[in-house]
């Protein structure tokens, strides 16, 4: 027995829920199902790369046990610890707006549920472990790159205050696997990997779109009465109501939760990438970091995806119409379950309105306003316009826009205004002229408003850097850590991990990880463009 053994798991999903039958690891059809029970494949060399000092205590994990040998081997794949059950999902879902069918965890592999300090469950899913009855054509692998881009990004994410599922470690593998970066032609060998991912719960819309496109309800009830009774246990707490009636109350709280979360993505510039039903949480919660990016340039249009390219279809700006049309072909799989589909539309008008006061509470609070006002949405409306004149680094933008004074009388010279923000143009040559007018102009108005919200100036700079961050995990940054870790140097990884874990603090010292993009990560590969290849 090892520390890892004594792990309290208690494996909910695989004990309730019904399995597929068939034990065989074989790429097939999974029907009447909601898992297969299946095991890692063992790699050669597992090495433990990094590790979240937060997600382990949360899992009561000493860093002893992090740094030991057999952390290595259970989080590697090659050993699994005493009283796991590990097992691959079955779900479906769309994909860029089309019908995919089954999809499933096709190289994620939770080794089950483990009661953590609180007493709450926390599934342990290894990503990259090998092959399930889900990997179609692939070998349920995962290279370095993206291990690297999951692994940061979900610390990233929780400390900036996002819903996220976490990372607990990045363990190498010793083996490396052939990938097609950008799908043309050109693949090579990359070193392999497996992340460790952590959430209450791993459950997507297609894990409910799945049984009722094939029209297995009785699989579909199963499933929506445990997740109801597990993750939303606040709507059962009197007993499990009527199921129609549930589902209707249910269905509104993942409306207004996955509002939330938009709301938040749109708050520190972060764009998904490929926001399809199978990707979408039913927790509210950011899930599977794949193709991701970050909002440099203010660019509503921008998707970081390359095989968006051609419709940008979860572009940034999108990103809120696609939650909403993700909701709603969820909605249309729960309608076998109720006869009166009104809770369901109210549900998905709650989202609507959810986002809106969420959107406009959210900038108020992001410029220094307050409460919003029904006037705001002009001067949000010309400041998405401003933004957009010349090349200007959003996150720098809003972090400095506190520190600009209050114009309030209109007489400050322009240069006062514009100083705190000389740091955000990518083309600082540009602001001149017309552009320069307009961006002075929006600054008086900002201050004024400012000004009308009655929040004095250390007030209302403290609660403006509260949600404008400094620190993000820019594309380039992680591209640097990811050449870098290729070449046998991890340092910059856990560099980056501990400034991310704090990235509303200035952090002296630390300037260079919040600078603007270097020139020569405008069109390199995995900072201005990704793809799914991992």
């Amino acid at each position: 027995m090892t520390e890892l053994d004594r792990l309290l798991f208690d494996n909910r999903f695989t004990a309730e829920l019904p399995a597929d039958p068939d034990r065989s690891n074989r790429r097939r059809q999974v029907h009447r199902a909601c898992f297969s029970r299946v095991v890692p494949t063992p790699v050669s060399a597992p090495k433990t790369l990094a590790w979240s000092p937060e997600v382990a205590d949360l899992l009561g994990l000493a860093p002893e046990v992090c740094r030991s040998e057999d952390f290595a081997q259970v989080f590697g794949g090659n050993r699994v610890p005493a009283g796991a059950d590990p097992f691959a999902a079955n779900y479906g879902g769309h994909q860029f707006g089309g019908w995919a069918g089954q999809l499933g965890d096709g190289r994620a592999i939770a080794l089950g549920e483990v009661l953590d300090r609180n007493r709450e469950h926390q599934i342990l899913q290894l990503k990259g472990a090998g092959p399930t009855p889900y990997s179609r054509m692939a070998d349920g692998r995962a290279v370095l790159r993206s291990s690297i881009r999951e692994f940061l990004c979900s610390e990233a994410m929780h400390h900036l205050g996002v819903a996220t599922t976490r990372a607990l470690s990045l363990v190498t593998t010793g083996q490396t696997v052939v990938r097609d970066v950008l799908y043309d032609g050109n693949a090579r060998p990359e070193p392999g990997a497996v992340v460790c991912r952590v959430a209450p719960s791993f459950t997507r819309f297609g894990n409910f779109q799945l049984p009722a496109w094939r029209g297995e309800r009785d699989v579909l009830e199963q499933l929506v009465r445990f997740t109801i009774r597990t993750d939303f246990a606040h709507l059962a707490a009197d007993g499990f109501p009527v199921l129609g009636e549930a589902v209707g109350s249910w269905f509104d709280e993942i409306c207004t939760r996955t509002a939330a979360l938009v709301v938040d993505w749109m708050r520190v510039g972060f764009v998904h990438g490929v926001l399809n039903s199978d990707n979408m949480s039913i927790l509210g919660m950011t899930i599977d970091y794949g193709p991701y990016g970050w909002l440099e340039s203010f660019d509503p249009g921008w998707t970081p995806n390359t095989t968006d390219a051609g419709t940008r279809r979860y572009r940034f700006g999108a990103q809120p119409e696609v939650a909403h049309w993700n909701l709603v072909q969820l909605a249309n799989s729960l309608l076998v379950l109720t006869e009166d589909p009104e809770p369901l539309q109210a549900g998905l008008e709650s989202y609507v309105a959810s986002y809106h006061r969420g959107f406009e509470a959210m900038m108020a609070e992001r410029l220094g306003w307050g409460s919003p006002l029904q006037e705001d949405d002009r001067l949000l409306s010309e400041l998405f316009v401003m933004l957009g004149r010349t090349e200007t680094d959003q996150v720098l933008f809003f972090r400095d826009l506190a520190r600009v004074p209050v114009d309030t009388d209109g007489d400050l010279p322009a240069g006062a205004l514009l100083a705190p923000l000389a740091g955000a143009w990518y083309k600082p040559e540009e602001v001149v002229g017309e552009v320069r007018e307009a961006v002075v102009g929006w600054l008086r108005s900002w201050g004024r408003r400012a000004a009308e919200g009655g929040l004095a100036d250390d007030n209302r700079r403290r609660r403006m850097d509260a949600v404008n961050p400094r620190f993000v995990l820019r594309n380039y940054l992680a591209q640097e850590a990811i050449d870098a870790a290729e070449d046998g140097d991890p340092s910059l990884v856990a560099e980056l991990l501990d400034v991310l874990r704090h990235p509303y603090a200035e952090q002296p010292g630390r300037e260079r990880f919040s600078a603007r993009r270097p020139e020569w990560a405008r069109e390199r590969v995995g900072c201005s463009m990704l793809s799914c290849s991992s």
